[in-house]
């Protein structure tokens, strides 16, 4: 072997060829050899052979033994360790020689194929897996870095990431194959561990613009795997998470959607497999029995994942995911229906919650210069309707994608709690002037946010949570998107809110009403401080100050804490303690905001989605739908009787209107028959006498609604006070002597 070898390097590069077939055949013959010292002498010797670069390719060469053998040797199960450990490392670096010669030369044995990667890649993960403890018993520490320099486990994590990063754009999926299988057959999935370490290193090999085969590849597995265990399937989504972070440094791919449809469609069948409690709908002897908390796990795992996704994406592409998630949540509208039953209500809550949650989660950290064209009406009307449903939950849930799609510069921590922080200055709060696209966002939807956050105070089953959130919201519309008109328009809402706490036309509990003035009292301090109004801070300091005094349980620090102190008795609230939208009009109003607008009380318009939104039960939606469709019809009659439908009446009015579409084309072509043939004395005659008439016509409106001006010594006093303006014709008039015309 040692001449062979130095002819090897002897050789010129022209007449190579004819000497590695003699070559090989002495490699092999010494691969097939038992001793290990003749296996471990034929590998080096082909490694020394795969360094060499051909000028010329050989195309009747194999290499087909050397994949199987190497492959082979680095399984081994030899009794000696340390021989062992040298012959597996021989089996690795032969596979590495083997990569070296070949992957780069098409015209050779083509590497990329499954029969080859299919025996290279489990072994290389095998070594990776398998680390051996024996350089844990070295004497010295000079011995311990070479046996760390011996390790298997590195070489094969060196030799893979090398063939990694050889992958062609078309290899990828070959390579990455076997992985998946690996992973399979030795239930590596569940602890996940190994699973993230291999899709790492993977992720960090290949080229980036080749990271979203990797993923498209896990996401048809999560698919094949539908109906495994939980624990395996969620150890699938933890590595596509962990891989869509790593992927953000290159392209996500064209098929994002695809991606969040897929997670989506897991979430669903996991709610299915839960509820029913079967991986088949029909319930057969041998079924695996399913455990609810690892779906829960497996749900909470596949929403992490579409947050990691998100992240990675552009501004817009994460609004049309947002808008994609938004279209799969089951809400009652006039479009939509919601599956009946108990049954149907439980799958109907829990997927609202599920991709409501993972549209909190696409929504974290979003930033967007021009709102009105990241968050389209089509979006943000039946999130905003949402906010009315019944489930105290999913409030929470929409308020808080609310604000983080509203917080663009990282200010919602600084409210978790409610306060009437006496200088807001020690927030550091960041402010930017609204922007134009901001302004042109609030005259689109200021008013349906204003009346959303006004009825979602008014529930009765709000907690601290959501008074928390509400404040939230309002704080951050102040910050990110207010001028001086949303200013004003957020002032009246406020009032609007303490007026529904005092008049309680809705019967809200005692709790409730305190909640409401002490979210009231710490927006109006914070807002009154960033208007820098000194007269409105003063006046809003004055009846904090008295309500410290008096009435501390209409104060946030009494009322939203662990353990809440609040009065039964908020029927009758000393005017001292209120603030007065006369008082707050007539000083803001000194300062140049618009005082008209200020003491004129908020109204919310109640649309018809929100009405249905309130409703969760089918036939509730139902009847309000025909109520709506009714109350919207052109017809005055309030009961007229409902036509019974069949099959004939439909069938009448197909041929009716196919009857009516022939007269009015019959009439047509009648009239540019007329006008082609007719002598022109007859045109000009009808045309003549249709003048005429529209002239009568003409004549008779202007009759109707000219009138002379009124005199000013016409006017006359009717019964009741009421003047009434008598007409008096022009020539009739008396003009001061002093009017010129």
């Amino acid at each position: 072997m040692e001449a062979l070898d130095q002819l090897l390097m002897a050789c010129h590069c022209q007449s190579i060829n004819l000497f590695v077939e003699s070559f090989l055949k002495m490699v092999a013959k010494l691969l097939e050899s038992e001793k290990p010292n003749l296996q471990i002498l034929g590998t080096n010797s082909f490694v020394k052979f795969a360094n060499i670069e051909e000028d010329t390719p050989s195309y009747h060469r194999s290499y087909d033994f050397f994949v199987s053998r190497f492959s082979e040797m680095c399984h081994s199960s030899y009794d000696d360790v340390e021989t062992r450990t040298k012959i597996r490392m021989s089996g690795i670096k032969g596979l590495q020689g083997v990569v070296r010669k070949t992957v780069n030369d098409e015209l050779q044995a083509n590497i990329w194929e499954p029969q080859h990667m299919d025996k290279i890649v489990p072994s290389l993960l095998y070594n990776l897996q398998h680390v051996e403890e024996t350089e844990s018993r070295s004497p010295s520490p000079l011995q311990s870095t070479d046996k760390e320099k011996e390790n298997p486990a590195e070489l094969a994590e060196r030799c893979l990431r090398e063939l990694l990063g050889r992958a062609a754009y078309g290899n990828i999926k070959n390579a990455i194959k076997p992985v998946l299988m690996h992973l399979d057959n030795h239930s590596l999935w569940e602890p996940k561990v190994f699973a993230v370490r291999c899709f790492k290193i993977i992720m960090y090999s290949i080229q980036p613009q080749h990271s979203h085969l990797v993923i498209q590849q896990l996401l048809s597995h999560l698919d094949a795997n539908s109906k495994s265990a939980a624990t395996i399937r969620a150890g699938i989504v933890e590595v596509l998470s962990e891989a869509a972070v790593i992927a953000a440094t290159g392209p996500v791919g064209p098929t994002v959607l695809e991606v969040f449809n897929t997670l989506l469609r897991q979430l669903r069948l996991s709610i299915d497999y839960e509820l029913t409690g079967s991986y088949d709908s029909a319930i057969n002897i041998g079924t695996k029995i399913i455990k609810e908390h690892e779906e829960r796990m497996f749900q909470e795992a596949v929403i992490k994942t579409i947050g990691s996704f998100a992240s990675t994406l552009p501004t817009y592409q994460r609004s049309e995911v947002m808008l994609f998630i938004m279209g799969k949540v089951p809400l009652p509208s006039v479009h939509h229906s919601m599956e009946p039953g108990k049954a149907g209500e439980n799958r109907n809550r829990l997927i609202q919650v599920m991709l409501l949650k993972s549209l909190l989660q696409v929504s974290l950290g979003f930033q967007c210069t021009n709102m009105l064209t990241a968050l389209p009406s089509s979006f943000l009307d039946p999130l905003l309707s949402s906010t009315l449903m019944e489930d105290a939950e999913l409030r929470l849930f929409v308020l808080e994608i609310l604000i983080s799609l509203i917080d663009r510069h990282g200010n919602r921590r600084k409210f978790s709690t409610i306060s009437t922080v006496p200088d807001i200055s020690v927030l550091n709060l960041k402010v930017d002037k609204c922007s134009r696209p901001d302004t042109l966002f609030m005259k689109k939807h200021s008013q349906q946010l204003y009346q959303h956050i006004y009825l979602s105070c008014n529930d009765p089953s709000n907690v601290q949570a959501h008074y928390e959130a509400l404040y939230a919201l309002l704080v951050m519309i102040s910050i990110e998107l207010a001028n001086e008109e949303v200013v004003v328009d957020l002032v009246r809402l406020v009032l609007a809110v303490q007026d529904l706490s005092l008049n309680n036309e809705d019967n809200l509990p005692a709790y409730n009403r305190c909640a409401l003035h002490a979210l009231c009292a710490a927006y109006l301090n914070l807002i009154s401080q960033l208007t820098t109004v000194p007269a409105f801070c003063q006046h809003i300091h004055e009846v904090i100050e008295m309500r410290k005094k008096d009435a501390p349980y209409l104060l946030p620090e009494d009322v939203f804490e662990e353990k809440p102190r609040w009065s039964k008795n908020v029927d009758h609230i000393e005017t001292e303690l209120l603030f007065l939208q006369s008082k707050v009009s007539e000083v803001l109003g000194g300062s140049g905001y618009n005082s008209d607008r200020l003491s004129t009380p908020y109204v919310p318009q109640l649309t018809d989605e929100d009405r249905l939104s309130k409703r969760k039960s089918i036939g509730e939606t139902i009847s309000l739908q025909v109520e709506v469709e009714s109350r919207n019809s052109p017809e005055k009659e309030e009961k007229a009787p409902a036509e019974e439908i069949t099959f004939e009446t439909l069938k009448k009015a197909i041929v009716d209107s196919v009857a009516v579409e022939e007269q009015e084309r019959e009439r047509r072509r009648q009239v540019v028959e007329k006008f082609q043939k007719a002598p022109f004395e007859e045109i000009a005659a009808h045309c003549g006498a249709r003048a005429s008439l529209l002239q009568s016509k003409l004549n008779q409106i202007f009759e109707l609604t000219i009138r002379p001006p009124p005199s000013p010594s016409g006017t006359i006093t009717a019964a009741y006070g009421q003047t009434q303006n008598h007409s008096i014709p022009v020539y009739e008039m008396k003009f001061p002597d002093l009017c010129v015309y």
